[in-house]
């Protein structure tokens, strides 16, 4: 059986199910999980990475531990609209590390963006320094998170 949609079958998806569960599992307990050999898991996984279906592998890390335990979503309006400004926007947030993510949108502004900091003072030091310095920025909405409900990467497959 392929998802014809995307070349997968049911093994490829079982494979990528079970590596996002658990991205350290050992290529012979993925091939037992999958009932497959793990000469055949290997081959699998391997294609399923050069293909670009696994983008890689990485730990997932405690925020609060690590001093960043404030989540903020940031609304942008840019001043003007144009191929250069979002260009220059698009440059000054690759490479700013506070900025986990940072997503053209559709609708009453223009990016959404995502930050951790250890507190309030954090972020308003963040946003005076970073954040209205960026290129075109002309105004900002700032939501502070109060609950974490749900936080996945997961995709479901």
């Amino acid at each position: 059986m392929t998802d014809a949609s995307h070349g997968l079958d049911r093994i490829d998806l079982r494979i990528l199910k079970v590596l996002q569960a658990d991205g350290r599992i050992s290529n012979l307990k993925l091939a037992e999980a999958v009932a497959l050999s793990p000469t055949a898991v290997l081959a699998r996984t391997q294609r399923l990475q050069r293909e670009g279906y696994i983008l890689g592998y990485e730990a997932r890390l405690n925020p609060l531990m690590l001093g960043r335990g404030m989540l903020v979503f940031v609304e942008v309006l840019l001043d003007r609209t144009t191929p250069n400004v979002f260009n220059e926007f698009k440059a000054a947030v690759q490479v700013r590390d506070e900025i986990l993510e940072c997503h053209m949108v559709a609708g009453g502004f223009d990016y959404l963006i995502k930050t951790r900091m250890a507190d309030m003072a954090a972020f308003r030091q963040f946003a005076g320094n970073v954040l209205w310095q960026l290129p075109g920025v002309r105004e900002t909405r700032t939501y502070a998170v109060m609950e974490e409900v749900k936080d996945s990467q997961r995709l479901p497959v």
